[in-house]
């Protein structure tokens, strides 16, 4: 009796909820703790209140617990320990979110005499979750229209860039202001996309699509990319690459753009006549990679910060030199993705920057390529193309950069006259943006796809949309691309030469 009225006095002390049951769980002792959670006191000894009875029992996801399944019930019929997360509904229709953890009560000959049930309220915390997980899903919505919303500009203004590039000699001036314009169009465009995918990879929604891929190919894409801000820069540029190949099991775009960030913060951080390296090697069993500058540095205060998100360095050394400070966020988790590391290294401000990439290596050459015609598209192509988009200055610059190029075009600026002139014109190729007004573009996709004739057409999707989801809704609703505003022209021309090329064999 002491031992049971000591036990009683330990329970009490509890900052917990905390009830006891006999054999036949029926209900034998209680806290206050557990009074405030059930919102009622049960009646002890009573058939009614067994495991608790009479209260409302769910599951974490909302689904009744039977009473003769609740933890205590469990615990006392295979007389072992439960756990989990568990929901109470009081009287008053209020519930409490609880941590419950039950272990069986044995004499000295380890018979079970009953069960103590521990209930941890977690209501506020699972509250809290609730607003960061909302919060999270707020924020990712947002960026996603907002990236959407940045995009659509910036489709008519890269396509003009490729007009005037085609309008032959242009006056030095001109030429300027043109090569001014795309070097931003592209800034803009990278700043979007490392906005979003830093949102993908912090939310897990980022997906490698790994292959086996050569270091040197990679690298040389990268290089590509990061071609203008380099260019601009004026800095002293060396690349060098093994004679020996380096494979790796790589998603070849994802590291390109780890990589690509790399040398484009070596480019904003070096002063014009500055040196920048980009080094591969093969190290045992380990592919590195580095980028080296002798640009602005980083500060021992930085060092150990600077790849966490927004982290600029120091404001004397980047007021003028903008950016969001999410690139080497980005690199970072790009390259942990892979299983691999990067690290950061610098003497001091004015000594220069040095970014050590470390990815496994795979022991063998990919499979033997399959083979191809060796031909390269031409940048002309002779096609009947609709072109619509909502954004009349998007249509219609596409629409003259593509008459440029030798095809036939219609432009429309909804979904119900993206079908008539469709029906008539019967398009070989259909540029399709999704958000039109009227019906949107996964509808006209469908639409078209239920004509015979439709069924033949190239539909490809034109969008500032740019996640996964969206990309599969494309799929669905019949498209066979889907592109990211503002378009990549020469991934465009390849497209376009690979239809004329089906269509004509």
């Amino acid at each position: 009796m002491r031992g049971e009225t000591e036990f009683h006095h330990l329970l009490d002390t509890l900052p917990a909820g905390a009830y006891t049951c006999d054999a036949d769980g029926l209900i034998t002792y209680f806290n206050e703790h557990a009074l405030e959670l059930w919102g009622r006191a049960p009646k002890l000894n009573d058939p009614i209140d067994r495991f608790c009875g009479s209260f409302r029992l769910l599951a974490a996801d909302g689904t009744a617990i039977p009473h003769d399944q609740c933890w205590m019930a469990r615990a006392l019929k295979t007389r072992r320990e439960y756990d989990g997360e568990i929901v109470i509904e009081r009287p008053d229709g209020e519930r409490r979110t609880v941590l419950a953890h039950v272990n069986p009560i044995r004499d000295g000959s380890g018979e079970v005499l009953g069960a103590v049930n521990v209930l941890v309220d977690i209501t506020d915390r699972k509250h809290a979750e609730d607003i960061v997980k909302t919060a999270d899903r707020s924020k990712n919505e947002f960026l996603a229209i907002l990236a959407h919303e940045l995009r659509n500009p910036l489709a008519p203004i890269r396509n003009a860039v490729q007009i005037l590039n085609r309008e032959g000699a242009l006056a030095p001036e001109s030429q300027w202001a043109v090569s001014a314009i795309e070097r931003q169009v592209r800034q803009m465009a990278r700043l979007i996309d490392d906005l979003v995918d830093v949102a993908r990879i912090t939310s897990n929604r980022l997906e490698l699509r790994k292959e086996r891929v050569d270091l040197a190919a990679v690298l040389r894409s990268a290089v590509e990319t990061s071609s203008m801000l380099l260019k601009a820069g004026g800095q002293e540029f060396t690349v060098a690459l093994p004679e020996e190949s380096i494979y790796l099991d790589a998603d070849p775009v994802r590291l390109a753009q780890a990589v690509s960030n790399l040398l484009s913060n070596a480019a904003k951080y070096t002063e014009h006549g500055g040196r920048i390296w980009l080094i591969a090697e093969r190290r045992g069993g380990e592919a590195v990679i580095t980028v080296r500058d002798t640009g602005v540095g980083i500060s021992p205060a930085m060092l150990s910060h600077i790849f966490e998100m927004f982290t600029r360095g120091e404001q004397s050394q980047v007021r003028t030199l903008g950016g969001l400070g999410i690139g080497l966020t980005l690199v970072k988790r790009l390259v942990e993705m892979h299983g691999g590391t990067v690290a950061a290294e610098s003497a001091g401000q004015d000594m220069g920057s040095t970014f050590v990439i470390r990815l496994p290596a795979a022991e063998s050459s990919p499979g033997q390529p399959p083979t191809a015609d060796g031909s390269l598209p031409s940048g002309a192509s002779s096609l009947r193309v609709l072109i619509v988009d909502d954004n009349r200055d998007a249509a219609d610059s596409l629409a003259m950069l593509l008459r440029i190029t030798g095809n036939e075009i219609r432009t429309t600026y909804d979904g119900l006259e993206a079908l008539q002139v469709a029906s008539d014109f019967r398009p070989e190729v259909v540029l399709l943006d999704i958000g039109l007004p009227k019906i949107d573009g996964h509808e006209v996709a469908q639409r078209l796809r239920r004509e015979a004739w439709g069924q033949r057409i190239c539909l490809i999707a034109v969008t500032g949309w740019s996640d996964e989801s969206d990309r599969a809704r494309s799929r669905a609703a019949g498209f066979d691309h889907h592109l990211v505003k503002p378009l990549d022209t020469s991934h465009l021309a390849k497209l376009l030469d690979s239809v004329e090329r089906s269509a004509r064999s």
